[in-house]
C-alpha cells in the first residue's frame, strides 16, 4: 500500500495508546476525545489485519505484532518531527517539548536541581521526564524515542549511537572523622589495609578503582557491597569502613554525615561520563540546545 493513502496521524495515536497503555490515557495526552482514538485504532487494525492491542483487566496490552513494529514506527515519527524541527527555529521559551534522560540515580540528584532551575527560568514549557538508565537496551531506547538523551560511563555502541565526553571526575576516599588509621592523604599502603566498600548496582564485578588496583597487582578488601553512595556514606560515618567514589558524588552525599573527603592514592583514576543520543537527533536543534545545556550543567556543578 502506498504511503500517500495512509493517514499518518494514526501512527502519532497508536504510539501514544502505546505508551500509556489505554484509550483513555491517550486521549487525554492528545487532547482528542476517546471516540476519536477509538476509530483511529480500527482504521489502524483494519490496515494491519490484526487487533494491535487486547484488552486485559484495564489495561490494553501490545500484540505481537504491535510489539514487533513500535521501534520503526517511533524512529519515523522522530525522524520527521526532526525534519519539521530543523526546518524551524527552536526557541525554547515558547517550546513545549517533553524530553526523556536517563543517568543514575546518583547523577540524577546533582544534575536535576540545577537543570530545572534553568529550565524554570528560560524554559518554562519544557517538561524533563528523568529515568533509570538500562544498559541492556539503551539503543532501542534511544532509536524508538523512549529516551532523548542518556549519561553514564562509556559503553560499546554502533555507529548509530553519538557520543560524547563531558566529565572525567577524579575519585576520592571517604573516611569518617576520628578514623584511626586515615588523617590526612592516605597512602596506597594505608588505604589497602582498610576494609572497603563497594557501590555497584551489579552483584558482582570490579569497580573502576579496583581494575587500576589490580593494573599494579594488588587488591583490596570488599566488606560491603551496596547499591547507592548515600548508603556508603552512612555506614562509613558509623564504622571504620572506606568508600571510593567520584568527587563530586562525594560533596553532595556526604553533606549530611560529615565524613572526611580525601584524595584517592591512585591519581590516574578518573570517572567518565558521556552524553549519549540517536544519530536522527544530530540536526535536531531541539536536541543540540538540550546537549548543550546538559553539559553546560555537569561542568557548573563539579566540586570547588
Amino acid at each position: 500500500m502506498h504511503i500517500s493513502r495512509i493517514d499518518l496521524n494514526l501512527f502519532v495515536i497508536f504510539d501514544t495508546v502505546y505508551t500509556e497503555g489505554g484509550v483513555t490515557a491517550a486521549s487525554h495526552t492528545l487532547n482528542l476525545s476517546q471516540p476519536a482514538v477509538s476509530h483511529a485504532l480500527t482504521r489502524l487494525r483494519a490496515l494491519f489485519d490484526d487487533p494491535l492491542f487486547e484488552r486485559r483487566g484495564r489495561a490494553m496490552v501490545p500484540t505481537p505484532l504491535a510489539r514487533s513494529i513500535i521501534g520503526p514506527v517511533r524512529a519515523a515519527l522522530r525522524n520527521m518531527e526532526g525534519t519539521l524541527n530543523e526546518a524551524a527555529r527552536f526557541d525554547p521559551a515558547s517550546s513545549e517539548r517533553r524530553f526523556a534522560l536517563a543517568f543514575r540515580d546518583v547523577l540524577e540528584l546533582i544534575l536535576v536541581p540545577p537543570l530545572m532551575e534553568a529550565l524554570c527560568a528560560s524554559a518554562p514549557g519544557i517538561e524533563i521526564v528523568a529515568t533509570r538508565m538500562d544498559r541492556r537496551n539503551l539503543e532501542s531506547d534511544l532509536l524508538t524515542g523512549t529516551v532523548d538523551i542518556a549519561i553514564d560511563v562509556l559503553l560499546p555502541v554502533s555507529p548509530e549511537i553519538r557520543h560524547q565526553r563531558i566529565l572525567a571526575e577524579p575519585m576520592v576516599v571517604v573516611a569518617r572523622k576520628g578514623h584511626p588509621a586515615i588523617g590526612g592523604k592516605p597512602s596506597l599502603k594505608t588505604y589497602l589495609e582498610q576494609e572497603h566498600i563497594q557501590v555497584s548496582s551489579r552483584r558482582r564485578g570490579p569497580g573502576l578503582e579496583d581494575m587500576e588496583l589490580s593494573r599494579i597487582g594488588v587488591s583490596r578488601r570488599i566488606r560491603l557491597r551496596c547499591q547507592h553512595y548515600g548508603t556508603a556514606c552512612r555506614v562509613v560515618s558509623r564504622t571504620n569502613l572506606l568508600a571510593t567514589m567520584p568527587e563530586r558524588y562525594a560533596r553532595v552525599i556526604n553533606k549530611p554525615y560529615g565524613n572526611q573527603i580525601l584524595a584517592l592514592p591512585l591519581q590516574a583514576t578518573r570517572l567518565e561520563l558521556y552524553l549519549y543520543w540517536h544519530a536522527n537527533a544530530d540536526r535536531d536543534p531541539a536536541s543540540q540546545w538540550l546537549r548543550t545545556l546538559l553539559e553546560k550543567m555537569i561542568r557548573e556543578s563539579g566540586p570547588a
